[in-house]
């Protein structure tokens, strides 16, 4: 059976880059973060995993920005690591690993579409989708599709996002919708916490299934949250927003990016690896990961 990893090339540049000192090329270009992230994609090689992608942000903005002003930007992304991205792609591909640079899409949207597209065929026994997101909870589904975080080694499937969020995961956009999102720039509801937002939502299932009024809540939500009245009217005065909010956080499947689950299979690096880990002042990692590929 196959295993399939879906990695957040977005996340993981940002976490070499904020997590190690930094290192330049000969050339002065900054290359620290793509070397962290290069390495770690070997070491999951190295590991014996066999069918994998990265997605990154080839242009942080999306067309969430078109529906909310407020959405993530790439503005204060220092230039040092938003100079990485071509980069990093660029190195993945040469590595032989099969990237999504999204531009109209996000990489949670690609990550999504390959927790659909490889759930779909029954020759995967499990889908690992590497990011501690919490909008990618949406996808989970049992342990077939589970969530890692790869900097605490945490797996989170089904029975977790409910620990974690107290709502399964077809309920993570409209418990988003309510508490907000502050990493992607959206508020959600003024009122609404983490802890009501999940008890009314573990009842509903969806914001359309929340009647206006407290007083047509089911009595035991009604005596669970805190101010239910007021809440309850903050998302009837309000749910056209509420609505909004849950159209940004629901990630888009675009089976378009991923033909099948064959075409993830690393078959090793190409003849242009070499020279970029020279580039990336580790020219042992080209023989490592050659190595690797003649498994």
């Amino acid at each position: 059976m196959t295993r399939v990893h879906a990695i957040d090339g977005t996340y993981e540049l940002f976490r070499q880059f904020f997590g190690q000192p930094a290192r330049e090329a000969a050339d002065g270009t900054e290359i620290a973060a793509v070397r962290g992230v290069v390495t770690s994609v070997a070491s999951l090689l190295s590991e014996g995993v066999t069918h994998l992608g990265v997605a990154t942000d080839h242009v942080v903005e999306s067309f969430r920005n078109e529906l909310w002003p407020g959405y993530k930007t790439g503005e204060g992304v220092p230039a040092e690591l938003r100079d990485q991205f071509e980069l990093l792609e660029h190195a993945l591909v040469a590595m032989g690993v099969v990237v999504w640079p999204m531009v109209e899409l996000e990489a949670d949207d690609a990550l999504a579409t390959v927790a659909a597209v490889a759930a779909d065929d029954p020759s995967v026994d499990q889908v690992v989708l590497c990011t501690p997101d919490k909008d990618l909870a949406q996808c989970v589904v049992g342990r077939r599709v589970v969530q890692l975080d790869r900097r605490t080694g945490r797996i989170t499937d089904e029975d977790g996002v409910k620990e974690k969020f107290g709502v399964a995961p077809r309920s993570i956009p409209d418990w988003l919708a309510l508490v907000g999102d502050s990493a992607d720039g959206f508020p959600g509801l003024s009122g609404w916490g983490r802890r009501s937002a999940a008890v009314v939502l573990a009842h509903y299932v969806t914001l359309d299934a929340i009647p206006d009024s407290a007083g047509r809540w089911d009595p035991s939500v009604r005596q669970a949250v805190r101010g239910a009245q007021r809440l309850a009217d903050r998302l009837s005065t309000e749910r056209p927003l509420a609505e909004l909010f849950r159209d940004l956080a629901t990630l888009r499947v675009d089976r378009t990016l991923v033909t099948g689950v064959g075409a993830l299979r690393w078959e090793g690096p190409t003849a242009g690896f070499e020279s970029v880990c020279r580039h990336l002042r580790d020219p042992g990692l080209a023989d490592r990961v050659a190595v690797l590929g003649g498994r």
